[in-house]
């Protein structure tokens, strides 16, 4: 198996536990809150880490933590956003609508990130194959809100 086709099976894999969490984490906003549920999800989550970490999963370097510039930290930020946006959302529209609307929004702004090579990331020319398939997109989650 190929570097590409494993990424793209751990993409697949990934935007399935997505909808997984979502659905979970909706439930459990409905059963304590919406920013409770927030909070437990991400305990839970550090929790999990901490155990990997302690058995030496990891291969990283905690001693370069300050090297890396400051605005990647913000994805901490950026992570309860996205949490709290998928549990309060789900409720609302349903897991298809929210995580086709959820997958717009990730593409749009991947193009962006991806054209312009944002964050020290490799530019990836936005053509107008992409725009098409973008337009594609937003156009099936119209088509799913009936």
């Amino acid at each position: 198996m190929t570097e590409f086709v494993f990424a793209l099976i751990l993409a697949a894999v990934a935007g399935l536990a997505m909808a997984m969490q979502g659905s979970l984490n909706s439930v459990l906003g409905k059963n304590i809150g919406q920013l409770e549920a927030t909070l437990v999800v991400h305990v839970v989550g550090i929790i999990v880490v901490a155990l990997l970490l302690m058995f030496k999963l990891g291969h990283g370097d905690f001693s370069k933590f300050g090297q890396a510039p400051w605005y990647v930290y913000l994805g901490g930020i950026i992570n309860v956003l996205i949490i709290y946006g998928v549990l309060a959302s789900i409720p609302r529209l349903g897991v298809a609508v929210a995580t086709t609307a959820i997958i717009v929004g990730q593409v749009s702004t991947a193009l962006v990130i991806d054209h312009f090579g944002l964050f020290g990331l490799d530019k990836i020319c936005f053509t107008w194959y992409k725009c098409f398939g973008l337009i594609l997109l937003a156009a099936g989650t119209r088509l799913m809100l009936n």
